[in-house]
């Protein structure tokens, strides 16, 4: 999963087209990810008592991870992923980073 929590994304298709937003959540076994201010749904709730009044609720629907592109933090264009392997200088210790295929800047 290239995509992932506070990510900055671009998205590609669907109604909200050219939109950029924060990744909120990530669903992965579903390939999908929910955007804030992107794919807004209007729920509508029943008042629970009598002296309460129905709501309307708006939230950010999960939308898939096809339809993201990641916003590179160095150049602020939508790139693809590549993953680095980082070696620590005692050769103890691997991590693996994201980078922008653009700029060749580290992601994470």
């Amino acid at each position: 999963m290239n995509i992932k929590r506070n990510d900055n994304v671009l998205v590609l298709a669907g109604k909200d087209k050219g939109k950029t937003g924060k990744v909120l959540q990530v669903f992965a076994s579903l390939n999908r990810a929910s955007v804030e201010g992107v794919n807004l749904l209007i729920k509508h709730m029943r008042p629970r008592n009598k002296n309460e009044k129905g709501q309307r609720i708006e939230f950010a629907s999960p939308i898939n991870i096809s339809n993201l592109a990641l916003l590179c933090s160095k150049c602020g264009k939508p790139t693809r992923i590549n993953h680095k392997i980082l070696v620590s200088e005692d050769k103890t210790r691997h991590t693996k980073v994201r980078v922008c295929k653009k700029c060749k800047a580290n992601i994470d």
